[in-house]
């Protein structure tokens, strides 16, 4: 090797414990690469955060040094990939700073594909539509598209979330930007690479899949647009590269899991690991997805991993975790059995904590992470006595219950033991029965002494509009009502829900799929 090229012994001993030199430099250094790995994707963990000036590619040892524009971008990555380290090829890779304060890469002919690469990457992420000839160095295919993907998700049965296409969309470079809405009464969303390859191959591998198997199906084709303008950081709109933009609604509590915007790459969900019943999102099924094409560019097949080891999970909104942060409630109206019971229809429920401070704001601890995914698909946008809920990951991983002779007013409860839980029993019919809220409930252990009148006039007590009602002809303990709307049936089902008919008789609510 060249004497103009940094050499890795230094970097050797300072990473040994894992540790960072002391002073911050803008040239890092980059340990345990796959083979296989491109230049330009080692050259993309760096372009979130700024330019790259200079890369150095070590084949063989499964290093590289990239070079920053400026240190402040060199800090910002550093700070953000230290809690959670990038994936690629579905293995983490390890970033610190290195003694080097500029790379020298001259003389060094066999890094023209690295630098090549490099040239051709910064290209895209600086406005240029079609990928350089540089880039072709690293054996591709040459899209003429941009990087913004136009997706058209179809038959969407289960509600589909920013957090999930940012998922799985990710396994293929790093996302920018993604915007969601409604046209032509579809949904529809926008979403903006670093990288135009990485939009390419995405599209090339994700066209025609199913994120649930048999619905919400992909159609993906390139947007006629060059750059996506984000102006607000929440549910429907997000841009990565940005933490300072506003909520939006006016409602952005204290915590939340837009303040991490990379630290959470490639772990918003937890391997899937739920009971059979859940019908497993595109590539979560137990832990091996479709099987990707192995082309250039793209980060191996879609399946989910959590990089966070448990010591660094002090993040907002931590990936993989079972504890949900419920917001924009109604202070009147909420208690913490209402949050119990309805989100124990997807999953079971261990505590509930109103906060005493702010009542509109609440925790909400779930069995494990599987459930806690499920019910912020299904919960999250929900409009509950006149609100429309937010329910996101929390920064918590446990509720603390209240000390002896704290003041509380009844605000935490344990529900732990509860037998109400749904989910208890791993062969529960309960698990094919998980649908999202909607106008008829599912009513069943119906005694025989109640007549559809007793029903009808039972949700009607409890401010229910009763539109329809209908018993099972081969079971007469089951039944469907509807009711005048979707929020009057989330209402019903909190109130309703192990209704005591007597005799140790009691009702159970759920969702229905069907109508009358």
């Amino acid at each position: 090797m060249s004497n103009s090229t940094p050499t890795t012994d230094n970097e050797k001993k300072k990473s040994k414990g894992n540790r960072s030199p002391c002073s911050p430099s803008r040239v890092l250094h980059i340990r345990q690469i796959p083979n296989g790995v491109t230049g330009a994707e080692v050259v993309s963990l760096g372009l979130p955060f700024g330019k790259v000036t200079n890369f150095l590619m070590l084949r063989g040892k499964g290093q590289a040094f990239l070079e920053m524009a400026s240190i402040d971008a060199a800090v910002s990555m550093v700070n953000c990939y230290t809690p959670a380290p990038p994936h690629l090829h579905n293995q983490p890779v390890y970033i610190q700073y290195s003694n080097y304060k500029e790379l020298r890469t001259d003389n060094q002919h066999n890094q023209a594909r690295p630098q090549a690469a490099l040239q051709g990457v910064n290209a895209v992420q600086h406005g240029n539509l079609g990928i350089t000839n540089a880039l072709a160095a690293e054996g591709g295919v040459l899209p003429s598209q941009g990087s913004v993907l136009r997706i058209v998700v179809e038959n969407v049965f289960y509600p589909v979330t920013l957090d999930m296409l940012y998922q799985i969309f990710s396994k293929f470079g790093f996302v920018l930007k993604i915007v969601m809405f409604h046209k032509n009464n579809q949904f529809q969303a926008l979403l903006q690479y670093a990288d135009a390859m990485n939009a390419y191959y995405a599209k090339m591998s994700l066209d025609g899949y199913s994120i649930y198997t048999g619905c919400c199906t992909l159609r993906i084709d390139f947007s006629k647009l060059t750059n996506l303008t984000v102006k607000y950081n929440n549910d429907k709109s997000r841009d990565f590269t940005r933490i300072d933009l506003p909520f939006g609604d006016g409602q952005r509590t204290v915590e939340t899991s837009l303040s991490t915007p990379f630290a959470t790459q490639n772990t918003i969900f937890p391997s899937y690991t739920g009971p059979p019943g859940f019908a497993p999102p595109l590539g979560f099924s137990q832990g091996t997805g479709p099987s990707v094409p192995p082309v250039p560019g793209a980060l191996g097949p879609l399946t989910i991993t959590t990089s966070a080891a448990p010591g660094h999970m002090a993040v907002p909104g931590i990936p993989g975790n079972s504890v949900l942060l419920v917001s924009n409630l109604n202070p009147e109206a909420i208690t913490p059995y209402g949050l119990f019971i309805l989100f124990g229809v997807y999953g079971d429920v261990h505590r509930v904590k109103i906060m005493f401070k702010k009542r509109g704001i609440a925790l909400v601890q779930m069995a494990d992470a599987t459930q806690a995914q499920l019910a912020i698909n299904y919960l999250n946008g929900q409009r509950l006595y006149g609100r429309v809920m937010h329910a996101t990951l929390s920064k918590y991983q446990t509720i603390q219950l209240p000390r002896e002779g704290q003041e509380d007013k009844g605000l935490t409860k344990d529900y732990s033991n509860s037998p109400l839980h749904r989910f208890k029993n791993p062969c529960s019919k309960n698990f094919q029965n998980i649908f999202p809220p909607s106008a008829t409930l599912h009513l069943s252990n119906i005694p025989p002494s109640v007549t559809v009148d007793d029903l009808k006039n039972l949700f009607t007590s409890k401010g229910s509009t009763v539109k329809g009602f209908k018993f099972f002809q081969k079971d007469c303990k089951m039944a469907l009502i509807q009711l005048g709307s979707v929020e009057e049936a989330v209402h019903a089902l909190i109130e309703l829900h192990n209704h005591d008919f007597g005799e140790n008789q009691h009702l159970r609510v759920s969702f229905s799929k069907s109508s009358i």
